[in-house]
């Protein structure tokens, strides 16, 4: 069984601004699920939070 990916946008926090970048969807502890990637332009890992896991 595959990770499932994401393709999007996310806030990256060190450039300040939105960033497209590709990533893998993991489920917090809190039970929500997120992208976590890699800003193409800094290197610095961002995160965008999706929603709940089922």
């Amino acid at each position: 069984m595959s990770a499932e990916t994401y393709k999007g946008d996310a806030y990256c926090v060190k450039c300040k601004a939105k960033r497209d970048f590709e990533g893998t969807v993991k489920v917090s502890e809190s039970g929500r699920r997120m992208a976590q990637g890699i800003c193409p332009v800094c290197g610095t890992k961002v995160n965008r939070i999706l929603g709940k896991a089922q």
